[in-house]
């Protein structure tokens, strides 16, 4: 029997690009429910999810508060967390292999869109890391057994890593599944700040979380407040 699966997808302000997100995920997981979370977008995100005929929640601004909100009012058996600019690869029939076994949770391996030489070397230490360390971020479609996401209470109530501080938690319960075929995630923050300076401000910035820095003060300095 196939599990049931159900797409959590944050959002604000991205009009752009949503609308193709959901036609794909609808299009190549055909047995799957999607939930749309908007955190208050100025644009006409909402407007395009609902053209979509797409269930739509609206929330507080916050990617855990929103992910919360979609995680607890999904009743799949899998919740999928993905990010607005990121469209998974996998297959359906590739994907419930993977969940037949009944993990925990578990994550994907991550390609760039950019076609840079750079973004190669970048993806693959992103893999290599996430690989070693069995902590996913929000762009590596995080996946958790929805029995396992509410006996944790979700994500922390965080303004930043909130993706890594429930990585933790679930590998301290189990080893993650690793889906092997990429999601492929927008490089654009990339792309718009310079690849070595996102490079250098993401490892600075788990390198201060490691160390115990606050979440909140990290939030602000990654948003120039």
């Amino acid at each position: 029997m196939s599990a049931s699966v159900a797409f959590v997808i944050p959002v604000l302000n991205e009009a752009a690009g949503i609308a193709a997100v959901l036609e794909t995920l609808k299009q190549r997981y055909p047995g799957a429910s999607i939930c749309v979370v908007d955190g208050g977008s100025s644009d006409t995100t909402v407007k395009q999810v609902l053209r979509c005929n797409t269930q739509l929640l609206l929330g507080e601004s916050g990617r855990s508060s929103q992910m919360n909100l979609g995680g607890f009012a999904c009743t799949a058996d899998y919740l999928v967390f993905l990010h607005a600019d990121t469209v998974p690869g996998c297959s359906w029939q590739e994907l419930q292999n993977t969940l037949a076994a009944k993990p925990e949770w578990g994550f994907c391996r991550v390609r760039l869109s950019g076609s840079s030489l750079s973004f190669r070397v970048i993806e693959w230490f992103m893999n290599q890391r996430s690989r070693l360390t069995r902590v996913a971020t929000g762009d590596q479609m995080l996946f958790v057994r929805s029995d396992v996401f509410v006996s944790l209470d979700g994500f922390a109530a965080l303004p930043l890593m909130e993706d890594i501080e429930l990585s933790k938690r679930l590998r301290a319960r189990s080893a993650p599944a690793i889906v092997n075929t990429p999601v492929l995630t927008s490089s654009r923050r990339w792309e718009q700040a310079g690849v070595v300076r996102t490079v250098l401000t993401m490892w600075v910035l788990r390198l201060a979380y490691v160390c115990g820095a606050s979440p909140l003060a990290l939030a602000r300095y990654y948003h120039g407040r």
